[in-house]
């Protein structure tokens, strides 16, 4: 079953749901594809449970270490400290756990992008530590909007889904200069980049109504 899981999510990654079939499943796993339907009822099945496989791990760790953060922090947290519990976390499952974690990492960044069917995934699988840091962001940053907290959590994830996605292109734009696989680079300098986007918004929305 993992075989055919890791085999289904690098080729998923690649292609997306509709770029695969499962008899190319089978053809990497080198079984015969009526195993595949004998596991999963279709496609989207085994899909479905490709990307449950990680999630939980992934949303697991980073609600425990918000958490972590917030007893920490005597529920008193900063924006940088949050987004770096969030971030962080996640960034060392994709450093330290291997190319499958980084072909999962890829197949979020696509699914996040697909809002036919995607954004239902996304929000069952993920909701609850995503309003878990906003609940954090609204702590660190209590005189702003609720609109604004939202806002600058769109711009993390979207950020985040690009680092993902692995796409390469800033491979090509800084001459090889920052690679897109370099996810130590990326952890040393996201959450302190959004931090300061937060503040800016926060701050400059505060001083319009002075």
């Amino acid at each position: 079953m993992e075989q055919i899981l890791d085999a289904a999510e690098y080729l998923f990654s690649k292609h997306g749901l509709y770029g695969v079939t499962l008899k190319d499943v089978a053809k990497r796993v080198g079984v015969h594809h009526t195993l595949l339907n004998y596991y999963f009822e279709d496609k989207k099945k085994l899909f479905d449970a490709v990307f449950a496989r990680r999630a939980a791990v992934t949303s697991e760790r980073r609600m425990r270490a918000l958490d972590e953060y917030d007893a920490a922090t005597g529920g008193k947290p900063t924006v940088e400290g949050a987004l770096h519990a969030f971030l962080d976390t996640d960034l060392d499952l994709y450093i330290q756990g291997g190319e499958g974690w980084k072909n999962y990492g890829a197949l979020g960044a696509l699914v996040s992008n697909t809002p036919e069917w995607g954004a239902e995934l996304m929000d069952q699988h993920f909701d609850p530590v995503v309003l878990r840091l906003i609940g954090l962001l609204k702590k660190a940053l209590p005189d702003c909007s609720e609109e604004d907290i939202f806002w600058g959590y769109h711009f993390v994830t979207g950020a985040l889904m690009v680092t993902l996605a692995r796409t390469g292109r800033i491979d090509k734009l800084s001459g090889g200069l920052c690679r897109s696989e370099d996810f130590v680079a990326i952890k040393q300098r996201m959450a302190r980049f959004m931090a300061a986007g937060f503040l800016e918004i926060c701050n400059a929305r505060a001083a319009s109504r002075t």
